[in-house]
């Protein structure tokens, strides 16, 4: 082989291995940043755009795609400890020209956390609202979608500001009493029995704490490696002193049944996506906003947990465009009446 020929594959080589290395070494020694640096390329990858809106000296983090339409913009409100992040797997099968909103709920991620601020269900929803005068959201009614604990806010936001709404969508919702005990339920009782409720299940701090959350938010069992858990629990280690506050918060009798207790005021069209599996919010909720919601629609997905979104994206993106579509032929029938 030629000398300049062989020379060129070494350099080739090389060039190649740098990368490589260097994605190995962020893998073992930094997977927090690796999990950081996935989900920045998945945004851009998408055409998710990251944004800031001040409501006085209060701040929002949020991404969005699309601009408002002839169709209503679109508002997810993620779960308790995630961020607007979550919702990519859903945005991934979603049309680019719907307008998508993601915003990190209060004290999450990139908005605003303070010891001052009220982090009762009510008292998002209200920062939620101020959030949605900022960027002007409701020049239209929208479309709301929220999963567990932004389940539980969006409910109450649609049922205290029903201008704001057209439809909703609930997947998996807190806020509601169940004829059951979940998995979750039982574990908490136990742990206010042994006075150990420090060690809530949904906050994790170990890498194995985090696998038995994984799979006590999941019906499918997703094989993490070692590295992504340890990573994973890095990210959320600095947050778990503030979300054992919020988590204590919600599960106070202010905020327990808040969604119950407003069900009955909301008067959107509402769609409400429930994992059988689900261990964390028993199914039997769905009955509950069923029987109270007038035009409800309820779709319970078989061999699925908690983590809808994760579990099942593109069912769910199917669900809500069809939800979506339904209302559209409704309010078409209705003017051509």
């Amino acid at each position: 082989m030629d000398l300049d020929v062989l020379n060129m594959f070494v350099i080739a080589g090389g060039t190649l291995a740098i990368p490589i290395l260097a994605f190995v070494a962020s893998f073992l020694l930094w997977p927090s940043a690796l999990i950081r640096i996935y989900y920045w390329y998945w945004r851009r990858a998408l055409g998710m755009q990251v944004r800031y809106a001040n409501y006085d000296d209060y701040q929002f983090c949020y991404s969005y795609r699309g601009r408002p339409g002839y169709r209503p913009s679109i508002l997810m409100l993620h779960g308790f400890s995630a961020h607007k992040d979550m919702w990519l797997s859903i945005v991934k099968f979603l049309p680019k020209n719907l307008h998508l909103v993601c915003v990190d709920m209060p004290g999450h991620e990139g908005t605003t956390r303070s010891d001052l601020d009220d982090y009762s269900i009510s008292g998002q929803a209200k920062r939620i609202h101020q959030f949605v005068e900022c960027i002007k959201l409701n020049r239209r009614p929208f479309h709301l979608v929220g999963t567990s604990m932004g389940g539980n806010v969006a409910g109450v936001y649609a049922a205290q500001y029903p201008e704001d709404v057209c439809s909703l969508t609930l997947i998996c919702p807190a806020g509601l009493p169940s004829t059951t005990d979940s998995k979750f339920i039982k574990q908490l009782r136990e742990l206010q029995e042994s006075k150990r409720i420090d060690r809530i299940p949904l906050i994790p701090s170990t890498p194995e704490e985090m696998a038995d959350m994984l799979k006590l938010c999941s019906y499918v069992r997703f094989k993490v490696p070692q590295q992504i858990l340890q990573g994973l629990v890095d990210v959320r280690i600095p947050h778990n002193e503030f979300y054992r506050k919020l988590f204590l918060e919600i599960a106070d009798e202010k905020s327990r049944h808040s969604l119950h207790e407003n069900m009955s005021k909301i008067k959107a069209p509402t769609q409400v996506i429930w994992g059988k599996q689900d261990q964390v919010l028993d199914v039997s909720g769905a009955s509950v906003l069923a029987s109270a919601i007038p035009d409800c629609h309820v779709y319970i997905l078989e061999n699925c947990g908690h983590s809808v979104v994760v579990e099942r994206p593109r069912k769910t993106a199917n669900l809500i465009l069809e939800f979506l579509a339904l209302l559209h032929s409704i309010d078409n029938n209705k003017k051509q009446a």
